[in-house]
């Protein structure tokens, strides 16, 4: 057996290229280890869906019933796996998601629901539960990428802000944010451009400053900073301290090119979407190639509106519409660009909101809010693809086969990533906690 047997193509010539496949020389085999353990490092990129998603009109239709609604399901690359008729580019890869239409939660306000997908905890006393970027980005870190671990695109932080921070884990696991306000953002000839509100602000060195300056000034302030922390030692001040250290880490790095899609091929990036999230999802692809292991993206609304766009209790067929176009056009094209690039096999994407909706209809042609039986997806590395997991009744109205919980649901998450699901983090209060309720099991079937 040589040293390279069970290597697929792609990572032999990706040794070749980074000088592993040479002669017999002292340290190969470290080279040969190393970067095979980097090929095999996992990310995750989650699609965060603000407001809650209709299950029915998505990925659980209802085609017969009153409940049903006007859409239509389509085929898709699987057999007897049918999504709604305005996914169509979904449902061409298929074959790389794990639909589980039997989540069963019971929280349907906004703020518990959050909280409770985005941290796998309800909100309780004085324990500051972290955001699931910073949890598993903490994990999932080497601490090598000039880049910020955690990046969060476009997050909605009105109604639950405590659901999208570092809680315990401290200032040092907190996100980079972009892409959170929405300015003008004009590209060349006038026209909008809202990919240049995903650039990260203020990271260029001021004209005229040379780089022994800026050392001189950064020196300063460390020392100012170092004093006064001294008697401060609070998370206002590491938090500070921490964002300048991120920052100058990243000026000073080529690797922030990433958050600048304009040498992107402009056929790449139509086919993303010319909208804040199919660019977000661009950006995505870029920061994961780039070695950043947590990256959310969330679709707040149609037009680039930051609300809590699937809170459809009106009008809900022609918003989710709207919102499945944006939808289908990034979401698929993420999926196939990971894929073409090799790094789908490594990549988690998951794709869910706080809760589903109602079932039936209003009569405000809306529904509303439904904890009880609604769907999520998982795509991509460690998943088994192309499967529904789970059944909802005739009626959508409960779950009629293997109820999933938000802790099932996370310790499968952990799974495909290689996380231990139990491991413990001491909390701000001084109790440990588990990264998943103990009582959580891995859903059977889901992972490869």
């Amino acid at each position: 057996m040589t040293p390279f047997s069970g290597m697929s193509r792609r990572q032999w010539l990706a040794l070749a290229a980074a000088g592993a496949v040479t002669p017999p020389a002292s340290g190969l085999f470290g080279r040969i280890a190393h970067a095979t353990a980097a090929s095999r490092r996992r990310r995750c990129i989650l699609l965060w869906m603000s407001g809650g998603p209709s299950q029915i009109d998505t990925f659980d239709m209802k085609p017969g019933h009153a409940n049903g609604g006007p859409f239509r399901p389509i085929a898709t690359t699987v057999a007897g796996l049918r999504f709604s008729q305005h996914l169509p580019k979904l449902s061409r890869q298929a074959k790389h998601l794990a639909v589980l239409r039997s989540m069963a939660t019971k929280e349907g306000d906004h703020q518990r629901a959050t909280f409770k997908m985005r941290t796998g905890y309800l909100p309780q006393g004085p324990i500051h539960y972290p955001t699931l970027g910073s949890l598993f980005s903490k994990e999932l870190s080497d601490g090598t990428s000039p880049l910020p671990d955690f990046v969060s695109v476009a997050p909605y932080r009105f109604l639950s802000p405590a659901a999208f921070g570092p809680g315990f884990l401290g200032p040092e696991f907190a996100p980079l944010i972009v892409g959170d306000t929405n300015p003008v953002a004009m590209g060349p000839g006038g026209v909008v451009d809202e990919s240049r509100a995903l650039r990260v602000r203020n990271l260029q060195q001021p004209e005229g400053i040379g780089t022994a300056r800026v050392d001189a000034r950064l020196k300063l302030l460390g020392q100012f900073e170092a004093d006064f922390g001294a008697e401060r030692p609070d998370v206002p001040v590491r938090s500070h301290r921490t964002a300048y250290r991120q920052a100058v880490k990243m000026m000073r790095s080529e690797s922030v090119t990433a958050f600048d899609l304009d040498d992107e091929p402009a056929a790449i990036r139509d086919a993303y979407g010319r909208n804040g999230f199919g660019q977000g999802c661009l950006l995505a692809r870029r920061l994961v190639e780039r070695g950043v292991p947590f990256v959310e993206v969330s679709l707040n609304g149609a037009d680039a509106q930051m609300q809590l766009g699937w809170d459809t209790h009106q009008n809900n067929f022609d918003t989710v519409k709207r919102l499945c176009s944006t939808l289908d056009s990034g979401w698929a094209t993420l999926l196939e660009d990971l894929g073409s690039r090799g790094l789908l096999e490594s990549t988690l994407v998951i794709w869910m909101g706080e809760f589903g909706r109602t079932p039936k209809i209003n009569p405000n042609r809306g529904r509303d809010h439904f904890p009880n039986a609604w769907s999520t997806v998982l795509a991509g590395g460690g998943v088994r693809g192309g499967q529904a997991v789970g059944r909802t009744a005739a009626d959508g109205t409960e779950v009629a086969d293997r109820p999933i919980t938000t802790g099932d649901l996370l310790a499968t998450v952990c799974g495909a990533l290689g996380i231990d699901a139990q491991k413990q983090n001491v909390s701000n209060v001084g109790r440990p906690i588990r990264l998943v309720d103990p009582r959580a099991t891995v859903v059977e079937g889901v992972l490869g």
